[in-house]
């Protein structure tokens, strides 16, 4: 029952947050001074060819297929039915293309790049600093040191310095993109393997960087564990150093699945400055053109992802928590 309760509270505690989210998503984007239709209109003219009354007609034209022209609370409840319906709408710069064809092309680079970064980055990084911790001396010093230079450094800086060592100075990867000139996405073997000498430097860039500030994380809460109470009590009674490390791990990891939850939570968004570096076209560039532009629907659509997948993770964390840590149930019983 307490479990229950404790569950049913953060479900409306996250629904609140859900709805808030929502409206901010819409109305976020339309703070942005300028208008996205003034934006193609311009591009339109710069040929020299539109006349000005076509402009005003492809104006008129492209206000009244984006919605422009009704009340923003008109808008708003358009835009409610379509997230509803799951149609995310129209994208404005590169209309008539559909926003969930761009997401959908654009969210498998994103994932394919990031969600084994963070993985074996929390792995690695876990153990790294774990070991550091337990083993302590020289090489608690040495880790907790490259560590923390690691952690320290944004992804963007490593991004370029790879960039320059890897690819321009020496060669050995591609300098930018997904694939080669020419090529077309597609689940081959020649394609998969092009696609691999550009994957790497990306990838290198998050999860070097992920390992060091995982590893400092960990390495800080066993340090904090192994001088609690509970393991001065544990090894007074006798109990094996082997079953003290047990609890000790266990009690460490809690903030680090946290930190893991979140990191995938913000997956779609994360590396967006990577993806600007090395030319990757993932969910991050395109939320990056989409912002240069204007573009209020993909603007929406990568946000309100972004939103979604924060909030289910946080949501998840609670539920794992309420289950495996026993002094959120003693809190729960301790309010009855």
């Amino acid at each position: 029952m307490n479990l229950g309760r404790y569950i049913a509270q953060k479900t409306g505690w996250y629904v609140v947050a859900l709805v808030a989210a929502v409206g901010l998503n819409f109305l976020l984007p339309r703070l942005v001074p300028g208008n996205p239709v003034d934006v193609i209109v311009s591009n339109l003219s710069r040929g020299g060819s539109v006349t000005s009354e076509q402009q005003r007609l492809v104006y008129e034209s492209y206000v009244h297929e984006f919605g422009l022209d009704q009340s923003l609370g008109q808008q708003f409840l358009t835009y409610i039915g379509k997230v509803f319906s799951g149609d995310l709408g129209t994208s404005f710069a590169y209309y008539p293309a559909s926003v969930n064809d761009l997401v959908g092309q654009a969210l498998p680079w994103s994932i394919g790049v990031q969600l084994p970064a963070i993985l074996i980055g929390w792995i690695l990084g876990n153990v790294v600093g774990a070991i550091a911790a337990f083993r302590g001396g020289n090489w608690d010093r040495s880790v907790f040191t490259s560590a923390l230079f690691l952690s320290a450094m944004p992804y963007y800086c490593l991004s370029i310095i790879l960039l320059y060592v890897l690819a321009v100075v020496t060669g050995f990867f591609p300098v930018g993109g997904a694939y080669s000139l020419g090529l077309t996405p597609e689940l081959s073997f020649a394609f998969l393997w092009d696609a691999l000498s550009y994957y790497w430097l990306p990838f290198l860039s998050l999860v070097i960087v992920f390992i060091g500030g995982q590893a400092v994380g960990m390495r800080s809460m066993a340090i904090y564990e192994l001088g609690g109470d509970y393991v001065n009590y544990a090894r007074a009674m006798g109990i094996k150093d082997n079953k003290i490390t047990q609890y000790i791990f266990r009690n460490a990891m809690l903030p680090q699945i946290t930190g893991l939850a979140l990191a995938i939570g913000t997956l779609v968004g994360g590396a967006l400055i990577t993806e600007l570096v090395f030319s990757y076209p993932g969910v991050g560039l395109l939320l990056f053109n989409a912002i240069a532009a204007n573009d209020y629907p993909v603007i929406q659509a990568v946000t309100l992802i972004i939103t979604v997948a924060v909030l289910l993770a946080n949501f998840g964390v609670e539920i794992v928590y309420g289950i495996v840590d026993p002094r959120i149930r003693a809190a729960k019983s301790g309010e009855k």
